[in-house]
């Protein structure tokens, strides 16, 4: 497969030839929703809790007597029916992740390029360099390009310039090759892959 190759400054640089078994498979929707979900689930913190009765600081004397007041039977007030109780089989601190198989993981991120290019949702980019860290000079070349919410890919060694230059612009994310990751190549609307990225990712799947 040919994809063109242009500048930062939306020049023609060429094209580059890029691997059918990475940007030309049939997307399988499935395989995507669980990479997404394991991914989802694997960042919850898990820190939620709430105190149960056991754990509520509450005399345990019985309220009032059994009989004769014309209430109800009450024994403890650190029960959950009262206010300031303790809750009934409320969260406890767990970890929320699932298992998902290393080669499932690898094909669902193939598949999801393979979806953003079929999309037209992929620009390749010679180089990702911005000097002194500018963001003005970045966001003039996103607007060149067309790009107003993107996911741009670097290589092993992202450039200091751009990733500092991309920190204040909204809906766009910055990330060397080995965080490239299908959440967030979906839930941006345009995919930037430099040549290195390209190289190191069929250096990955080969």
């Amino acid at each position: 497969m040919e994809m063109k190759v242009t500048t930062l400054e939306g020049k023609a640089a060429g094209s580059v030839t890029v691997s059918d078994a990475i940007f030309g498979l049939e997307p399988r929707q499935d395989l995507i929703q669980r990479y997404i979900v394991w991914q989802l689930a694997k960042r919850r913190a898990g820190t939620h809790a709430v105190k149960n009765r056991a754990e509520i600081w509450r005399t345990g004397k019985k309220m009032y007597k059994q009989k004769g007041t014309g209430s109800a039977r009450h024994g403890s007030a650190r029960v959950n029916l009262f206010r300031g109780g303790g809750r009934s089989f409320g969260p406890t601190p767990r970890s929320h992740a699932i298992e998902l198989p290393k080669k499932v993981r690898a094909l669902a991120l193939r598949h999801a390029l393979s979806a953003k290019a079929k999309d037209g949702g992929i620009i390749v980019i010679d180089t990702l360099t911005v000097p002194d860290s500018k963001t003005k000079a970045l966001r003039s070349h996103l607007e060149k390009l067309g790009l107003a919410n993107a996911l741009i890919v670097g290589g092993a060694e992202l450039d200091t310039g751009a990733r500092l230059a991309a920190r204040n612009i909204p809906n766009i994310d910055v990330l060397p090759i080995q965080g490239i990751n299908v959440y967030d190549i979906l839930r941006r609307n345009t995919l930037v892959l430099t040549k290195d990225a390209i190289d190191a990712l069929e250096a990955r799947f080969k």
